[in-house]
């Protein structure tokens, strides 16, 4: 593990000295001489050691009164595994932030979620990552306002109030001072032979800390694809995503260095999260190195890792909806339990525009579908009382699978559930609460991928062989499943 690695600044300075892009994200060098903060591979020639300072996030850094780095842009780095694979309170203040709580509901709404006095997160985000959650947010917002400045021809007013400022002013004053120009010398800057998009469709690029593996990853998503929701189309894999003040749809497109996003969205004040969403579905924060690594030192892994490392967990953008698809997939196909969800999104799915494509709805919330008829649905009654059993939770709030919920405490409010046995309850662990040590020994794919590489069968001996894959279980059964020729390990062709 690197958490804390900006505390050891022998280390650090290697990173910085061999422009190491692996360690983008883990830490940032503050340049005491120019006063600006890079990303360790910085293409600049490095600083000398004595004039680095090294900080635990971009907001640390601003803090500091370093301005970023106009070559390499840390402030649109990948952001750190840290807060992706811990299951702590400041890993899941972290995911919060990101998901713009601290915006939409202040500090007390995000200490409330997490359970603390504000005083108390405060403290432990401050003592780990060097500042409390406002300048987290803020620093959030600077970027979000550099994305819009530059990739748009948005009014600055709009931008501002898109990116989450409460006043023009504060835009103003945020922008000059992390970025060391005005957001229109920020505009001009970048617009010299770049005309900006107009006001509609947003391009951006998402980055990734190589490699990544596209096939599994977008070979499942679009597998899987509910009718309405999500399809694969031009390559792309795209998808209609409900957001606080409105809807959006993502497409996206893998890319050798980058994942190619291109965003609709019905409110810009959305563009942080709908960016933040779209990077967790597609796992974009982890350190494949790392994982690779680990899962490599066992020798049955190895073979399938040399072969295409880099495999990502796919996830999703909506932790609810997940588990509702998790349910109608039990003990069916692929294709069975798409054609379940179609006829859910079209009965009860709120209708949405796609001029671009073939999407129609967004995929029903816990409430809408807590109204509908147990009658009605075409499966066997005991899978009806699991699906309304955990629709009723979700819609009352008892079980919380957000982006900050605490996944040991949402495992056993779905156990106690009706019909939730250790496949449902795993998978959704790994694929909507992002736990990157889920297993799922159970799963036929799995099972049968064991039976080939002469691993253990059962649930039980498979889980204690798979003692020394931790904590990058859910990884393993990606490399696991690719052995098969099923279609979600398959980047579509068409």
């Amino acid at each position: 593990m690197l958490g804390g690695m900006h505390e050891d600044a022998e280390r650090c300075v290697r990173a910085v000295q061999a422009k190491d892009a692996r360690f983008d994200g883990w830490f940032f060098i503050g340049v005491v001489t120019t006063g600006i903060y890079c990303r360790p591979s910085c293409p600049v020639v490095p600083p000398k050691p004595e004039n680095m300072r090294f900080h635990p996030s971009a907001a640390a850094a601003q803090q500091a009164g370093f301005r970023a780095c106009k070559r390499c842009r840390p402030d649109t780095s990948p952001g750190s595994p840290e807060w992706n694979h811990r299951a702590d309170v400041v890993a899941r203040a972290m995911r919060l932030i990101a998901d713009g709580v601290v915006d939409r509901e202040g500090v007390p709404g995000l200490a409330g979620r997490l359970g603390y006095s504000t005083r108390q997160i405060e403290r432990q985000l401050n003592a780990e990552l060097g500042a409390g959650p406002l300048a987290l947010a803020r620093a959030q917002r600077a970027q979000t306002a550099r994305l819009l400045i530059e990739t748009t021809a948005i009014p600055m007013g709009d931008v501002a109030f898109a990116a989450g400022f409460a006043s023009i002013r504060s835009f103003n004053d945020t922008v000059r001072e992390v970025f060391a120009l005005t957001p229109t010398e920020l505009r001009d800057r970048v617009a010299k032979g770049h005309p900006p998009a107009g006001s509609g469709a947003l391009s951006l690029r998402l980055p990734f800390r190589v490699p990544l593996c596209p096939d599994n990853l977008f070979g499942h998503l679009a597998a899987t694809a509910v009718p309405g929701v999500e399809e694969w189309r031009d390559a792309a894999f795209r998808r209609a995503m409900r957001l606080p003040h409105g809807h959006g749809i993502a497409t996206l497109r893998p890319r050798p260095d980058h994942v190619a996003c291109t965003l609709t969205l019905s409110d810009l004040r959305d563009l942080t999260i709908a960016i933040s969403r779209c990077r967790w579905m597609l796992d974009l924060d982890a350190d494949p190195v790392a994982v690779d690594d680990l899962l490599r030192t066992d020798p049955v892994l190895a073979p399938l890792i040399d072969k295409a490392p880099g495999r990502r967990v796919p996830r999703t953008v909506d932790a609810p909806e997940f588990a509702v698809r998790a349910v109608l997939g039990q003990q069916v196909s692929t294709a069975a339990a798409r054609t379940h969800a179609g006829r859910l999104v079209t009965a009860y799915g709120d209708p949405i525009d796609d001029p671009g494509g073939g999407l129609t709805h967004l995929f029903p919330t816990p409430s809408a579908l807590a109204e509908l008829d147990p009658e009605a649905l075409a499966f066997p009654k005991t899978r009806r009382t699991t699906l309304m059993t955990l629709v009723g939770g979700l819609a009352s709030g008892e079980i919380d699978l957000g982006v900050g919920s605490d996944w040991e405490e949402a495992r056993a409010r779905l156990s106690a559930l009706p019909g939730f046995g250790p496949w449902t309850i795993e998978t959704i662990a790994m694929r909507a609460l992002g736990d990157p040590d889920a297993f799922i020994p159970g799963d036929l794919g799995v099972r049968a991928a064991a039976m080939d590489l002469d691993l253990p069968t059962t649930p039980a001996a498979l889980t204690r062989r798979a003692a020394r894959w931790r904590p990058w279980r859910a990884y393993a059964v990606q490399y696991l499943w690719a052995t098969g020729d099923h279609p979600i390990n398959l980047l579509p062709t068409s």
